[in-house]
């Protein structure tokens, strides 16, 4: 059984740009035929120090105490003695700080500030579903009953993070004080939606639907194709350090797909990105672009660990500086790492 604590071994936006004209630019539109795949225009919209979430961030560290910035405030490079570069770290369960976020070590508007930052790092169309996954995954526990945070640097300076975790849950807020990295950092994300072992078809699972696109495009490849994109083991959950180019890639390459597939895969790209932030989103698409785009990637479908009767429980899209890794069993496990820079190092486990 996963435990709910520490590390488990098993388990502002540019107005301008609205969300249509974005996802045309990509050719994620279904009008946008007429524009080249994969075409990500030059982006300017990754989080600022002044992005809603960042100034949240500033603004709950200028109410801490001295007594509790020892607690939960570490230097940018502050490294412990179990997970090595703290900042860095990431898994699918554990706690960076001892003190819940809904415990008296805050104060009632300290933890509304906390929730702020939450709420300003996610898109508000997932905002009930990201509530849904945590209370799921929490034995019907309240939000912020069972996640802690910590701050890394100081918030207002060129170099600062907020990192939020809990079981299923990794996020983070820098302001993109670490230019070439995605999400601030390595993230997480899962949901037991219908017990340790969920159900074939993962019922109630808020990310399965990302699972159900990526096999769409699995079902449109030829039968040569299909054998190429099959994988007969899947890589251990937290191998998401990046390969670089060339790399040991499996799967098939994205070069590989037609036209009509390589929109499907479009779609997946969509998905993935969207319950973050419009600026987080941005962010990781123009990263993408910074390595060659989805025709640098790899798409594996793994024969291990199916569950489902149709659709592939495990699979993952990786390129030079690019995973984002779906793990359907024994429940959904994501690990997500995106940069514009394959040197970027990882510290992970899973």
């Amino acid at each position: 059984m996963e435990q709910h604590e520490n590390f488990c071994p098993d388990c502002a936006a540019d107005a301008s740009v609205n969300r249509r004209d974005f996802l045309i630019g990509l050719g994620l539109a279904a009008t946008a035929a007429s524009v080249p795949l994969f075409a990500v225009p030059r982006l300017e919209a990754a989080p600022s120090p002044s992005s809603a979430a960042e100034t949240a961030v500033k603004g709950l560290f200028d109410t801490l105490s001295e007594e509790q910035k020892k607690v939960i405030c570490f230097d940018w490079d502050y490294k412990d003695k179990e997970r090595g570069l703290l900042r860095t770290f990431v898994s699918n369960n554990w706690q960076i700080t001892r003190p819940h976020v809904r415990s008296n070590f805050y104060t009632k508007k300290q933890q509304d500030i906390i929730h702020d930052v939450f709420k300003g790092i996610i898109n508000p169309q997932w905002y009930d579903r990201i509530l849904k996954q945590l209370k799921d995954d929490t034995d019907g526990a309240d939000w912020g009953a069972e996640q802690s945070i910590a701050i890394f640097g100081k918030p207002g300076s060129d170099k600062f993070e907020f990192v939020m975790t809990g079981r299923h849950l990794t996020i983070r807020a820098d302001g993109n004080t670490q230019e070439n990295v995605a999400f601030g950092g390595p993230i997480f994300y899962g949901h037991a939606a219908s017990g340790f072992n969920e159900k074939p078809n993962h019922p109630g699972n808020v990310y399965w639907p990302q699972a159900v696109t990526a096999n769409k495009v699995f079902y449109m490849l030829d039968a040569k194709q299909q054998e190429k994109a099959l994988v007969a083991r899947r890589p251990k959950e937290a191998a998401v350090a990046f390969q670089g180019a060339p790399g040991k890639y499996t799967g098939i390459a994205v070069t590989e797909l037609a036209e009509e597939q390589k929109k499907e895969l479009q779609k997946v790209m969509a998905i993935l990105v969207e319950p973050y932030r419009k600026e987080d989103q941005d962010e990781v698409l123009e990263c993408l672009q910074k390595q060659g785009g989805l025709d640098k990637c790899y798409l594996s479908f793994y024969k291990e660990g199916k569950i489902s009767d149709k659709e592939y429980d495990n699979w993952r899209l990786e390129g030079p500086s690019f995973v984002w890794y779906f793990r359907g069993t024994p429940h959904v496990h994501v690990w997500v790492n995106v940069a514009d820079d394959p040197k970027v190092p990882l510290n992970a486990r899973g």
